[in-house]
């Protein structure tokens, strides 16, 4: 078996390669927290339980937990209590990005978005999982946009690339 790959799919922009050592790092977006907390099935509670085994670095911001609270707090207030439980276990806090960064990429993604996309810039992301994919045009890549279940096929094809 070889080690080292990323699990972009071949030909993919992303060159920090992926490893024992360096997991690949995932920006959870609000809604992908959201869910998480909300199914024990979908594949965003499958990201946050791969990252509770480090195997990814799911990573987020305090915009995003906010962003979530709020949401859970009108819909799903019964979640709260295991959306607590995911962040501690399985998700690292990074800093809010500066503003000057969230100015610089303006249009790369909704008004509301842009601090999402300036934190997962900012923390280094791979990835930027979210189900708003059509929010976000990132000009520079990575971060990768995709939802979560798209990023659970590359990481399947990664892994069966590590048995050829």
């Amino acid at each position: 078996p070889r080690v080292g790959h990323s699990v972009a799919a071949p030909g993919s922009s992303i060159e920090r390669v992926s490893d024992a050592l360096h997991p690949a790092r995932i920006f959870c977006d609000a809604d992908v927290l959201i869910a998480g907390a909300a199914s024990t099935t979908g594949a965003s509670h499958i990201l946050l339980q791969l990252s509770e085994l480090t195997l990814l670095d799911c990573v987020t911001s305090q915009h995003a937990i906010q962003e979530a609270v709020r949401n859970l707090l009108i819909k799903l207030p019964n979640a709260l209590p295991t959306f607590r439980l995911i962040l501690q276990a399985a998700v690292h806090i990074v800093p809010d990005p500066e503003p000057l960064l969230v100015r610089k990429i303006i249009g790369q993604a909704h008004l509301k978005d842009l601090p999402i996309l300036a934190a997962a810039i900012s923390a280094r992301a791979d990835f930027l999982a979210t189900f708003n994919t059509r929010h976000f045009q990132p000009r520079k890549s990575p971060p990768v946009v995709l939802e979560p279940k798209d990023l659970l096929v590359r990481i399947r094809a990664s892994l069966s690339r590590l048995l050829e």
